[in-house]
């Protein structure tokens, strides 16, 4: 008897399985928001950026010399800084939706 009213709750019928799979299809959107493909690219365009920006920034004569005069590796880092930020902003903006497992049939 109790098993009966486990499975209804406030007059409706109620199955534990189907708990289950909603947290499962949970689980698997925030997965899918984990690994957005502009997550990682503006990751490691970030990381770089700032890599070979302070490379720039600290950059000898001799090395500015080689390049005609410009601070190639302040500009390219501070590129690629402003491109990887584009893409974390893009991320947050318009986050991924999981895809949709189940047809559904109503």
């Amino acid at each position: 008897m109790a098993d009966n009213e486990d499975r209804y709750q406030d007059g409706e019928a109620h199955d534990p399985l189907v708990d289950e799979t909603e947290d499962a299809r949970e689980e698997n959107s925030a997965a899918a928001r984990l690994f957005d493909i502009r997550r990682v690219i503006g990751g490691l365009f970030v990381a770089y950026g700032l890599i070979v920006g302070l490379m720039g920034l600290f950059d000898s004569s001799a090395e500015i010399d080689k390049a005609q005069g410009l601070r190639i590796n302040l500009w390219a880092g501070a590129v690629m800084l402003v491109f990887g930020l584009l893409m974390l902003l893009w991320q947050k903006v318009s986050p991924t939706e999981a895809p949709n497992t189940r047809s559904d049939e109503s």
